[in-house]
């Protein structure tokens, strides 16, 4: 992609297009495009003869006009602009164009930058504006894959020069140009993804005079609402390069704020920029949410103007002060369950999201669940823990107390078999429940293994029991006595999922995530270790049974022995041998728990070698397996402990939110009414907001830093009971028609300060 490249009439090697014939196919990665410099000096093939003797002469070639941009020589290009008109050609005539990429002298000039200036540059914009061809060359932009779209200004902007930048801009450089290659796409591995936009590249470079300029500027301004490819503008870039560490989101917190105080400033709240969706529909804020981008997460949340004319564009508002207690109104705009894809039904549904029990701590997330459960979702949830507590007993009657016999049973003319054939019927009905609720689950939630460490397998567990208990209820149908098995594994998984409703009380729920960090991480660890040796030990003991000799466990009677028979066919019964595999996992598996027995060393063909087998299983498993699992669980008690708490609280409130889901819509709205910690508040255009109150304790922040509503007495209106605050007609001369309760703040900084003289 530089002045390197032979002319496109010099024929290619043919000896080498031959060897390249063989094994090289191997090697192909497929239509991968590499990423290769948007400009180098190192001639990649030489130059044919009559290229170099056009160089020589005093014709201007592309080699010559590149070479005099990359020196930044203003002599070289003396006589081009006479050349151009008597040949009737331009600076983006093929002729001076690199056909690879798309790569004219402008940006040739713009990429050898020595202190922030090449000499050049104005020249070449001269000689084009002469020639009538200043627009396209300024907007002319690369063309192949990699770098496709970037035009001059990208340039400019990348190379952090302030004056080049204005010096485009006046000369007309398109502002809302669209550099879409490969190179600028999210997820593209080596790249850098900044929007597309100049604006965008420029915020995100952290060049705050540059931005302001394209904002606010004589020539052409920046559009803010416009988009790239993904649908994202500046805002939604800004968070795209959050990485959340303490230098990266500093900056981009300031970025982010000044572009909405200078787009307040110049359009007023005509376009709310923050309310703008990319293709995924999601707005910013959705966006860090969805992308865990935690600090400038809490950042929009908890942002707060003490400017009068910028408080609009607060999501905060402190509402009274009182030492270091702050009671402040959060919006609640693009957080709460009322709205279509919410940020709480993304942070607490979005398994893939990293963050997710931290960013549930942040205000107003965490008072608004803490809400949410005091007021009705523990009444819930204590109600169906006493539903399934009342299922449980009955499926688990009805399995204990089932009839023996060929399945399908007739239903007899008697009471109890009447209660049967009901306990049965709210059986399989609650099976059916609960797995139309895990798979609606998995479909919003597909599962996966990095999600249970968080979600915990409550689910899976629940699917099982109802996929057990249906396939119990297809082979009795079918008359299949194989049906008991499926009965019996899913009223064990209906026992252990009383677990699921431990989540409804702190202590319980920690111990319950700890189990399920332990499962997960310390016991299936050790379960993989510990099948390898059992497994191979055991092959080893049978390896070493001798079948010569006689079992005594076999009975000299010709009689065969007789057990539990289900049809009118006797069956013998046989000691397990130590041949099978299986029985001697079995026996291994009891020397692990200190259940061992010797007794069948007598049919071993060398005892020595068994002993030395034994000795060697015992100390690795018995001794330092288990004896590394104690410990080892030990240690995850110690450093999960306050991790536990963050997931116990993010499962509650994963079982807060699916309870909302199943309460009909009108019961909800009901719910939201209700909110004794709800402000509502209704601007000019009649729209309204609803802000959630939060007292907090900050010790670092006193009312002298604050913008605050109420001075005096704020706990004579908490105790007496409140109306509903009715909004106001909006008047011609305020910004906002806000309730009683933010006008307050606006008379009170209006009002006069007299003096008394005593």
């Amino acid at each position: 992609m530089d002045d390197g490249r032979p002319p496109d009439d010099v024929e290619p090697n043919k000896d080498q297009d031959k060897e390249g014939d063989g094994l090289d196919w191997l090697l192909e990665d497929g239509p991968e495009i590499a990423h290769v410099p948007m400009d180098t000096n190192v001639l990649l093939s030489r130059p044919s003869c009559d290229s170099l003797d056009n160089i020589c002469s005093k014709a201007f070639s592309r080699e010559r006009v590149f070479e005099a941009a990359c020196q930044g020589d203003t002599d070289q290009l003396s006589g081009l602009l006479d050349y151009l008109m008597v040949n009737k050609k331009q600076l983006t005539s093929p002729e001076y164009t690199d056909q690879t990429n798309g790569k004219t002298a402008l940006l040739k000039a713009l990429l050898n930058l020595k202190d922030g200036k090449n000499a050049t540059i104005e020249v070449l914009l001269d000689i084009a504006e002469k020639t009538g061809d200043l627009e396209n060359l300024i907007n002319a932009s690369y063309t192949d894959p990699c770098y496709k779209g970037q035009t001059a200004l990208h340039i400019a902007i990348e190379r952090r020069s302030f004056d080049l930048v204005k010096l485009l801009v006046q000369k007309g450089a398109d502002v809302q140009a669209k550099a879409n290659g490969n190179f600028f796409q999210r997820k593209a591995g080596l790249g850098f993804y900044f929007g597309e936009l100049p604006l965008s590249l420029a915020a995100c470079t952290n060049q705050p005079d540059i931005v302001s300029f394209l904002m606010d500027n004589p020539y052409t301004r920046a559009d803010l609402t416009d988009k790239d490819s993904q649908g994202n503008t500046t805002l939604h870039a800004l968070v795209v390069i959050a990485d959340n560490t303490t230098e990266n989101t500093d900056m981009i917190e300031r970025m982010y704020d000044e572009i909405l105080i200078q787009h307040n400033k110049l359009h007023g709240k005509k376009v709310q920029l923050e309310a703008i969706e990319n293709n995924q529909r999601l707005t910013p804020l959705k966006l860090a949410a969805k992308l865990g981008k935690i600090g400038l997460f809490r950042h929009i949340l908890q942002r707060e103007f003490t400017d009068e004319a910028m408080r609009p564009l607060s999501r905060k508002f402190t509402e009274w002060v009182y030492g270091p207690v702050h009671s402040s109104l959060y919006d609640l705009s693009s957080i709460d369950t009322n709205e279509e894809k919410s940020v709480l039904e993304i942070v607490v549904f979005g398994s893939d999201i990293p963050n997710r029990p931290e960013m549930l701590k942040i205000e107003p997330l965490r008072s608004l669940l803490e809400d949410k459960w005091d007021r009705y979702a523990a009444k819930l949830f204590l109600m169906n823990f006493l539903v399934y507590l009342v299922y449980l007993i009955i499926f688990t009657v009805v399995a204990v107390y089932r009839k023996e016999g060929q399945p399908p049973f007739a239903i007899e003319d008697v009471p109890l078999d009447y209660f049967r054939s009901l306990g049965e019927a709210i059986s399989i009905f609650g099976a059916v429940w609960f797995f139309y609720k895990a798979i609606t689950i998995f479909r919003r939630n597909p599962p996966n293994f990095r999600a249970l460490y968080t979600d915990g397998f409550s689910d899976i567990l629940f699917f099982l029991q109802a996929t057990f208990l249906l396939l119990c209820a297809i082979l009795y149908g079918c008359g299949w006595r194989e049906y008991l098995s499926f009965l019996v594994f899913s009223l064990a998984l209906a026992w252990i999922n009383v677990l699921y409703y431990s989540r409804g009380y702190k202590q319980l729920g920690m111990y319950s995530v700890m189990m399920q960090r332990m499962i997960l991480g310390d016991l299936l660890h050790f379960l993989c270790v510990y099948a390898v040796l059992l497994f191979g030990f055991s092959a080893a003991v049978v390896a070493l049974i001798d079948d010569s000799f006689p079992d005594p466990g076999n009975t000299t009677n010709d009689t065969p022995a007789q057990g539990r028979m289900f049809d009118a066919e006797p069956f013998e019964c046989k000691k397990p041998s130590f041949n099978d595999v299986g029985y001697t996992i079995l026996e291994l598996f009891k020397f692990t728990i200190g259940m061992g027995d010797l007794q069948f060393t007598d049919h071993v063909q060398y005892k020595e070698v068994f002993y030395i087998l034994l000795i060697l299983y015992i100390v690795l498993t018995y001794i330092l397996l288990l004896n590394m699992l104690i410990a080892l669980m030990g240690h995850t008690v110690e450093r999960i402990s306050e991790e536990s708490e963050n997931i116990w609280n993010l499962q509650r409130a994963f079982t807060i939110l699916d309870m909302e889901r199943t309460l009909p819509r009108c019961l909800t709205s009901k719910l939201y009414a209700g909110m004794s910690k709800m402000v509502c508040v209704k601007n000019e255009q009649d729209e309204e907001r609803r802000f959630f109150r939060v007292e907090e304790m900050n010790w670092k922040q006193w009312r002298s830093d604050l913008g605050y509503i109420e001075e005096e007495d704020p706990g004579d209106r908490m105790m007496r009971p409140q109306p509903q605050p009715q909004p106001k007609d909006p008047t011609p001369g305020n910004r906002w028609g806000l309730s009683p309760l933010l006008e307050r703040m606006r008379a009170r900084r209006r009002q006069p300060q007299f003096s008394s003289n005593l």
